[in-house]
């Protein structure tokens, strides 16, 4: 018999399970635009901007149609274009480079940190040009990166911090939430993150008024009324629908962090017995991170992969080819031993179940899984 014949296969998420529990408070979210027919720049938007910016301790959020609208644009304003580098990581979604290619300008990958998976502050600080226009660091899997360090090395060359905080809601640096710590940061509300909207949607945060009003206005063909437009702009704007969704989840995200921090340490104290096997993610102590996922490092990574897939886990990879070996970025110049750290980490790296609604029953499957594969019991 099957490990897991006698109980449900386990997701890697469950976005089901989430609108189980709120489903009637996202119907009614939605029937009020609907019947109200607010649908682009509704009240919703702005009443979920002023709450999000109070969630992230920031005077100002901008909502956007994507975190990655919310990259770009935030860039943009920052008045960052052709002939400057941007220091980013290449251990992320290949969005954070889009981003800054979008906007003329060149991404410079950094090595990351072999136990946060953030950029490493020694690899930046290398990595620093004439050209150098700013430090994008990726708060990747919910661990903030090293920022006290990060914004040292920015103040020493008058350099802009733009968070990428697309997975890490509610995570904290010395007890600030990210989101507050750079210059601005952008957040991304795909569907399967910790505050997901039921399509694309972003935001970001800042406490600079002027970079607040540049944002809104290049989300809106820039315009501050219908006809007139001071500024070449983007139809980026956050879709109310989605404005009225994330205000009724925004509530609940405290709860669900809670939640996936219980599971995340759960999951380490049952697999310690595995660390000659496995290397288990490792926190900062200066660090509240918020479980966007749960990534160990193994080798033979892509057998143990094939294995729970075939019990009916679903475990993935995030991200298997790094940045700078993409066929996208092969104009860059990078080769294969350029950033040994990223490329081993892409190599070895493997994605657990992990969401608020996981019940200990899934996750011991999960556990038991991975003991079976490796001989234990």
């Amino acid at each position: 018999m099957g490990l897991l014949a006698m109980t449900h296969a386990v997701p890697l998420v469950d976005l089901s399970a989430q609108y189980a529990a709120i489903g009637p408070e996202i119907d009614a979210a939605i029937r009020s635009v609907v019947e109200r027919a607010a649908f682009i720049m509704g009240p919703e938007v702005q009443a979920f901007e002023i709450e999000f910016a109070a969630f992230c301790a920031t005077r100002h959020a901008v909502g956007v149609a994507s975190g990655t609208a919310a990259l770009e644009l935030t860039l943009r304003a920052c008045q960052i274009g052709a002939g400057d580098e941007v220091i980013t990581s290449a251990h992320t979604f290949i969005a954070t480079a889009e981003a800054i290619s979008a906007t003329g300008a060149r991404p410079v990958f950094a090595d990351i940190d072999p136990v946060t998976y953030t950029l490493d502050p020694e690899a930046v600080a290398a990595a620093v040009t004439p050209a150098t226009r700013a430090i994008l660091p990726v708060h990747i899997y919910g661990q903030p990166a090293h920022m006290d360090r990060l914004l040292a090395i920015a103040a020493r060359h008058d350099l802009v911090v733009v968070e990428d905080a697309a997975q890490a809601h509610g995570a904290r640096w010395h007890g600030r939430p990210v989101g507050s710590l750079g210059h601005a940061a952008c957040f991304s509300f795909y569907p399967g993150k910790n505050l997901g909207a039921y399509g694309d949607a972003g935001a970001i945060t800042t406490d600079d008024p002027q970079l607040a009003a540049e944002v809104a206005l290049l989300r809106n063909h820039g315009r501050r009324s219908k006809y007139l437009h001071e500024i070449k702009g983007y139809g980026e704007r956050l879709d109310t629908l989605q404005a009225a969704v994330l205000r009724a989840k925004l509530p609940h995200l405290p709860t669900w962090t809670a939640a996936r921090q219980r599971l995340a340490a759960r999951y380490s104290e049952r697999l310690a017995p595995l660390a000659e096997r496995l290397t288990l993610p490792g926190v900062d102590p200066a660090a509240e991170a918020v479980w966007h996922l749960y990534v160990v490092r193994t080798q033979p990574r892509d057998a143990l992969l094939d294995s729970l897939q075939q019990s009916g886990i679903g475990a993935g990879i995030h991200y298997p080819t790094p940045l700078h070996l993409q066929p996208a970025y092969a104009d860059l110049g990078y080769r294969r031993g350029d950033l040994p750290v990223t490329e081993r980490v892409a190599e070895s790296c493997l994605s657990l179940p992990l969401y608020p609604e996981m019940t200990e029953a899934q996750q011991d499957a999960v556990v038991a899984a991975i003991a079976a594969f490796f001989g234990q019991r």
